[in-house]
């Protein structure tokens, strides 16, 4: 089976990393081939041995500009002009779209020939632009991919006819695990830091929505509490082109006037973007993700793989993928009072620590697996294939009538 995967950027984040995950894992049967433009995605793509042909990208928003949205258009337009050339050329038998933007270029670019599918990874704030595009993802999929049920709602909201079906990304077991990552050393090599009684940490990109300010907030309350407390934050401000969505580098500055402010400069590190991601993450006491909204939650299928107890987002996707209490606590963002003494909570027990994160291990064990990943993806191509088939077979028979 040739696929042709449609990514719109060469920037990496959790979109791109379920894609390399995907791609990993996929048995010789699938002849894979992506088409994204050339940067940081490139070399990786080379690491799992899967070809790519560069195409036009795009960091247009998808809200309403006289400029931004024009030229967006165009670079999707010429996006999908050369998808569609690709996929012929390639004689791809289905095209995978690895988000939005991509699914708006394979919509674009969509033939009856073969069929469409767009993964959905997020979800679109309302407006009339963000309903046209997934009124015409939802036109022109054969199916839609999404990675929880809340974005699968937020899909069918606005696309009610579509065929949605909820596949939740994975985790390298082999990459993130525990066994292989010496937590003393990794607690080490991060210096004073890591000798803090507690370690906690943020890995994501920098951005508004991501709740950055909220964990240091409950920094901030933390250590007025006596608790000799740190916070990591792993990722950049990645997204910050004027179309896009927030201003990430107004945001950046705000962040660094709040530390400042309240005397924290010493207690957060700014570690940016990093390849020893799971390394950091070992060291962690606890994994923060205290996003406004988490359409997954890719950062916290990772910490629990590490057996890192995490406190996460009660909006989203995160309540499908830890129950409350168990893997760690669903909490309710923009409350840091909350988050902080779930904080102190698990700090104060290393027993309910350490059984936090068994039982995260175990879950992502039992329900998020590359494995499991690739069999129900190539169970939607399969499903997807045959229907275009008895599709085109019921089109002969009408024509023959």
């Amino acid at each position: 089976m040739r696929v042709l995967y449609v990514n719109h950027t060469a920037d990496v984040s959790g979109a791109e990393r379920s894609l390399l995950s995907l791609l990993a894992a996929l048995p010789d049967t699938v002849a894979p081939h992506v088409a994204a433009p050339v940067g940081v995605l490139t070399p990786l793509l080379a690491e799992v041995g899967v070809p790519a042909t560069a195409i036009r990208g795009t960091s247009g928003s998808l809200r309403l500009h006289p400029l931004h949205t024009t030229r967006a258009l165009g670079e999707l337009s010429l996006a999908a002009l050369q998808v569609r050339r690709l996929a012929s050329a390639q004689r791809a038998e289905i095209v995978h779209a690895n988000s939005i933007r991509a699914g708006i270029v394979a919509g674009l670019a969509h033939s009856s020939t073969r069929p469409t599918i767009v993964h959905v990874r997020d979800c679109l704030p309302p407006g009339p632009l963000s309903s046209a595009t997934m009124r015409l993802i939802g036109a022109t999929a054969t199916t839609v991919i999404a990675n929880s049920r809340y974005t699968a709602r937020s899909v069918l909201t606005a696309a009610p006819n579509a065929d949605v079906e909820v596949i939740h990304n994975p985790v390298d077991l082999t990459r993130w695990d525990p066994a292989k990552i010496d937590r003393a050393r990794a607690r080490a090599a991060l210096g004073p830091a890591g000798e803090s009684r507690l370690l906690l940490g943020v890995v994501a990109q920098l951005s508004p929505w991501k709740g950055q300010d909220t964990a240091i907030e409950a920094l901030r309350l933390l250590v007025a509490d006596g608790v000799d407390a740190h916070l990591l934050l792993i990722g950049s401000a990645k997204f910050v082109s004027k179309a896009t969505r927030f201003d990430n580098h107004a945001y950046v500055a705000a962040l660094e006037a709040k530390i400042a402010q309240s005397g924290l400069q010493s207690r957060v590190s700014w570690l940016g973007e990093r390849d020893d991601v799971p390394e950091l993450v070992r060291a962690l006491d606890i994994l923060m993700l205290p996003s406004q909204e988490e359409p997954f939650g890719r950062a916290l299928i990772e910490a629990m793989a590490l057996g890192v107890p995490v406190l996460a987002t009660s909006v989203g996707g995160p309540p499908e993928i830890i129950s409350d209490g168990e893997e760690g606590y669903l909490l309710r963002p923009e409350d840091p009072a909350a988050w902080a003494a779930a904080a102190r909570r698990i700090a104060d027990s290393a027993e309910l620590g350490a059984k936090m994160g068994a039982a995260g291990r175990r879950r992502v064990q039992e329900a998020f697996t590359e494995r499991q990943h690739a069999d129900a993806v190539l169970a939607v191509y399969k499903r997807a294939t045959e229907s275009q088939r008895l599709d085109k077979t019921r089109l002969r028979r009408r024509v023959h009538i």
